[in-house]
């Protein structure tokens, strides 16, 4: 239906806002030992690296790695999901895993 509301043809929804991070990480790659060519490479954004370093590392709840990245407690849910399914794949199937892009601001 052309023509029909903003934005036709893009996403739905809101626009993914950008998260705060802390720290840009210095290792930006990893992969399996013994693995000369990875056919698969698992892509971890930089917020989701953030998320599983604030829960899981510095072992802040939930709403507080939340309020420290600027978002809502499902957006970092969201993000904490997405990013340990990634890595527990990479785990698993003996994936690389390449730490890259994403929409954030550094503090």
């Amino acid at each position: 239906m052309p023509g029909y509301g903003r934005g036709y043809g893009r996403r739905r929804g809101r626009c993914r806002g950008k998260r705060w991070i802390e720290q840009i990480p210095t290792t930006t790659y990893f992969r399996p030992n013994g693995l000369q060519h990875p056919y698969n490479t698992i892509v971890l954004t930089v917020e989701e690296l953030e998320a599983l370093r604030l829960v899981d590392l510095e072992d802040l709840t939930q709403e507080e790695a939340a309020a420290q990245m600027g978002v809502s407690r499902k957006t970092l849910w969201s993000d904490l999901q997405r990013a340990r399914k990634k890595v527990v794949n990479a785990l698993v199937n003996g994936c690389a895993i390449r730490v890259e892009g994403g929409d954030y601001i550094q503090r």
